[in-house]
């Protein structure tokens, strides 16, 4: 699946009152402190097998990937401008020697 194919798709699972850019900011918020939850239950030892930590990782970040692609959608851009916008500023950053650092215009 391409990322505008998903990103289209996310449009059929999206409910009315889930729409405002407060409301997916909030969830994406949500879900990436689950990923790091995840690491954590793995630090802590709670995973039996690292199988089971793969595929719990996995699912979070696909429900980031929902309200990155939400949230892409409501400034009216595709995640594959977002992608190659990301791509284009890490590249000059390492062109620059820049990578490394703080700020977001380095």
């Amino acid at each position: 699946m391409l990322p505008n194919e998903y990103q289209e798709l996310t449009k059929e699972t999206q409910t009315p009152e889930c729409t405002g850019l407060t409301y997916l900011t909030l969830g994406l918020c949500s879900e990436a402190g689950e990923v790091a939850g995840k690491h954590k239950k793995l630090i802590r030892g709670d995973y039996e097998n690292e199988f089971n930590f793969e595929h719990d990782m996995i699912m979070e970040l696909g429900d980031c990937l929902w309200y990155i692609s939400r949230i892409a959608d409501n400034f009216g851009v595709t995640l594959e401008y977002i992608m190659r916008q990301n791509i284009q500023k890490l590249q000059a950053r390492q062109q620059n020697g820049t990578i490394k650092g703080n700020g977001d215009e380095r």
